[in-house]
């Protein structure tokens, strides 16, 4: 399986970009040695009214024949 270490992108929706800087002292712990690239967007709503919601991809290395 994948861990998060193979993830590659991740984007971050918040409902209110004030809490940008909590969201990053929580994030950091998660991705502390070599975070993916990011993209933040402030959204007006989200699923069940959630404060956060973030979407990843990641990857899987396989060596070629």
């Amino acid at each position: 399986g994948l861990t998060l270490d193979h993830v590659v992108k991740a984007t971050v929706f918040l409902k209110d970009l004030s809490h940008f800087a909590a969201m990053n002292q929580v994030y950091a712990k998660y991705f502390a040695a070599n975070p993916p690239a990011r993209t933040t967007v402030e959204v007006a709503r989200l699923p069940r009214d959630v404060q956060i919601e973030i979407e990843v991809v990641a990857v899987e290395q396989r060596e070629h024949a």
